[in-house]
């Protein structure tokens, strides 16, 4: 189990007024503080120091809040981050959410608010590390199960099986959101290497300065602020798996450097002259369409090749439709249970609006969504009115039906049941169910249809064309 300690925590503040005021309030309820004025110098106390919450204003000088937050995350994932902003710009705070900082606060700030924010985070970060370590005593490996029900994934799934016992580089392409890091997990704990780290790199979320010493680490002296030694991610995970996100963003100097690992499995850190040899099976991420990226000239081809020798590339979720349900399930247990919450379904609208939808974030929204939905629903099913608005209105609109004013009530019926069952995937049940009539009207529509009834164009009144929109 987790052992309880009292966090450490970051504030980032470049009013001074404003930054000594929330120093002495934390120090005052006996947390460990640290202080800066900048986001980058945040970044380098990061980097060496073991941050557990960190407290920054929304407007910083060198890097701003957000952008601070995204690299700060990409340092420290179990990293909680508290963004103070100002009252003109909420929106921007509520975007931080969706990036991952877990609360935020308006100025000018209160010291209850302050205080209990901070207690809320320090607990939540808890319980995460908490659940993390059960996790971890459960299952040693930390496997990542695939949810999925669709022949796509299922045809992914055996590739992984496939490939997990090889010593093989393998580019995992697909759309943001997919789940490509799910499936990097799945490769390593499949592998031999299951008993050794998987280590994950954000290739986007770090400068080139900062990702060639992530990766590769640094000697003492090799730069200002580098006080001691540091290992990089490629000794970190020697033995084990590296997993670098997002491949495609790296600059032509990181290429070149990384090249060089992938054919000789060597590497400096920055600063020394000692060789290091790379025990690393490397597992590497992309969104982008690299075979453009090596035309364009913006990606190495013998880069690209180095790491292109299997490619398992993830269906977008519009690709797999049948996976929705599933994965809707799955999340709402997920969100469920770590909310304490008695909820056992969603309602057939909602689970009819989640289906239809396209999904442009793919996986990762629908996770979104359904943790939203649950936070906010209070009974044990999910209702409609708790999705988001986008998946809502698409849904919607949808199920909207237009006619002609005098279309007889015949065809009206025959509109709304096709439109109906093409969005229930053929369920008679529960077109019968959304529509508010008798199955067997269904069949008998059906059966209609079989034996070539239609609504002629005489029955039609056309001396009136306006349109109305039934929703």
């Amino acid at each position: 189990m987790s052992i309880r300690k009292t966090p450490t925590i970051l504030v980032v503040e470049d009013d001074v007024e404003n930054r000594t005021a929330m120093v002495k309030v934390l120090e005052g309820a006996e947390y460990k503080v640290l202080e800066t004025d900048n986001g980058q110098q945040a970044l380098d106390i990061i980097n060496e120091e073991t941050i557990d919450i960190l407290v920054t204003d929304l407007r910083l000088p060198v890097l701003d809040g957000v952008e601070l937050l995204k690299r700060a995350k990409a340092l420290e994932q179990e990293l909680e981050v508290i963004m103070i902003t100002g009252h003109g710009t909420v929106e921007i705070a509520v975007e931080a959410i969706k990036e991952g900082a877990y609360d935020f606060i308006t100025k000018p700030v209160k010291k209850a608010q302050l205080l209990r924010a901070v207690e809320k985070a320090a607990e939540k970060q808890y319980l995460s590390r908490e659940n993390r370590d059960l996790r971890q005593q459960l299952n040693p490996n930390g496997a990542r199960r695939l949810v999925y029900a669709s022949t796509e994934m299922r045809n992914v799934a055996r590739m992984v099986e496939q490939v997990a016992s090889s010593t093989a580089t393998i580019l995992i392409s697909g759309d943001s959101g997919t789940g490509k890091e799910v499936i990097a997990d799945a490769i390593h704990n499949a592998s031999p290497r299951r008993l050794k780290p998987l280590i994950k790199v954000s290739c986007a979320a770090l400068p080139d300065t900062l990702l060639e010493s992530e990766l590769f680490g640094y000697e003492k002296g090799a730069f200002t602020g580098a006080n001691a030694r540091k290992e990089g991610r490629f000794e970190l995970a020697n033995g084990g798996s590296l997993f670098l996100d997002e491949i495609g963003e790296i600059s032509p100097s990181i290429q070149v450097k990384l090249l060089r690992v992938l054919q000789d499995g060597k590497f400096e850190r920055l600063g020394g002259t000692r060789t290091i040899d790379a025990d690393v099976r490397i597992l590497a991420a992309t969104n982008k369409d690299l075979h453009k990226e090596v035309e364009e000239k913006r990606f190495r081809e013998d880069l690209f090749y180095r790491l292109n020798v299997i490619n398992i590339r993830i269906p977008s979720l519009r690709e797999r439709k049948e996976d929705v349900q599933l994965l809707a399930m799955h999340f709402l247990k997920l969100y469920a249970d770590k909310n304490s919450k008695p909820i056992e379904g969603f309602s057939e609208e909602a689970m009819l609006a989640l289906t239809s939808y396209d999904w442009p974030g793919n996986v990762r929204e629908l996770e979104n969504a359904v943790e939203r939905a649950v936070v906010f629903t209070n009974g044990k099913q999910i209702p409609m009115s708790v999705l988001p608005q986008a998946v809502s209105a698409f849904a919607e609109s949808q199920h909207s039906l237009t006619f002609k004013i005098g279309t007889p009530l015949r065809e009206l019926e025959r509109q709304a049941i096709d439109i109906t069952l093409h969005h229930t995937r053929g369920d008679k049940n529960m077109a019968a169910r959304l529509l508010g009539i008798a199955t067997r009207t269904i069949y008998r529509h059906l059966e209609r249809q079989e034996g070539g009834e239609q609504v002629s164009e005489g029955d039609r009144d056309d001396t009136d064309n306006d349109t109305v929109s039934i929703q």
